[in-house]
């Protein structure tokens, strides 16, 4: 199997929930809790923190793990990871975990490694799982996405898609599933990686603020795999304290 690196980038701003991978109040940091349930990935070689302030680097260091200082100028996680992915020439696949998601599977991360080697042909994968929630449907912070019968992405949208022309409840149940909400965790080849900030924002990509869609728009193919249950991120204050209840009936 081709080697694989999972590199976390990791913002100290944010705008919903200031400071939010420094949380601690289950006793871990959320980074800490994020590195260390990917950590657990099997066919990940090697895991590293892309920061961007060193209040990251110190809390990185504290805890033991692996951290590089990036450009803190950078416009989106997917340029940070290119910075580290630039040192990484001994990987071919880079995997980029967000730091905000604490609950991340690691069966979910080797899933998507496995996704990508078995497929020499595809530049990049990620993941998807079934919604059965009209609310989480409807949410723009839910993103959808739609992909061919190869499973390739076809499109990413913050409204519903496929859009039914007459509502019935019985699509939330349909077997196989209809509606689909994107997993932020992506696969990338390490050439490809490194192209992608050479590629110009897409009016779509703007439009539903998903730089995914550069992607698409460019040419390039996604390749989706399945898993059965979300991957539950924290965005907001109550996002965190469901997180820090969850962990402390575990």
């Amino acid at each position: 199997m081709a080697k694989s690196a999972i590199v976390i980038p990791a913002r100290l701003a944010s705008t919903r929930l200031p400071r939010k991978l420094l949380l601690k109040e289950t006793g871990k940091t959320v980074l800490q809790h994020t590195y260390e349930s990917a950590a657990k990935s099997t066919l990940a070689d090697r895991i590293i923190v892309a920061a961007d302030d060193i209040e990251i680097v110190d809390e990185v260091k504290q805890f033991g793990g692996d951290v590089i200082l990036t450009d803190p100028d950078h416009v989106c996680g997917t340029d940070r990871v290119a910075e580290v992915a630039a040192t990484l020439s001994e990987f071919e696949i880079i995997v980029n975990v967000q730091g905000d998601e604490p609950e991340i599977a690691a069966t979910a991360i080797d899933q998507a490694i496995e996704l990508l080697d078995r497929n020499p042909e595809i530049p990049m994968a990620t993941l998807a799982t079934p919604i059965r929630s009209r609310q989480m449907l409807e949410n723009p912070n839910c993103v959808k996405i739609v992909f061919d019968n190869q499973m390739h992405a076809i499109y990413f949208s913050r409204s519903v898609i496929p859009h039914p022309r007459d509502w019935s409840e019985e699509y939330l149940t349909a077997e196989p599933a209809l509606f689909f909400q994107h997993v932020g965790l992506y696969c990338y080849r390490r050439g490809f990686l490194q192209n992608i900030p050479k590629l110009s924002p897409t009016s779509i990509e703007k439009a539903e603020s998903l730089e995914q869609l550069r992607i698409l728009s460019n040419g390039h193919k996604i390749l989706v795999g399945k898993i059965d249950h979300p991957i539950a991120g924290i965005d907001t204050r109550e996002d965190y304290q469901s997180f820090v209840r969850r962990h402390s009936n575990c």
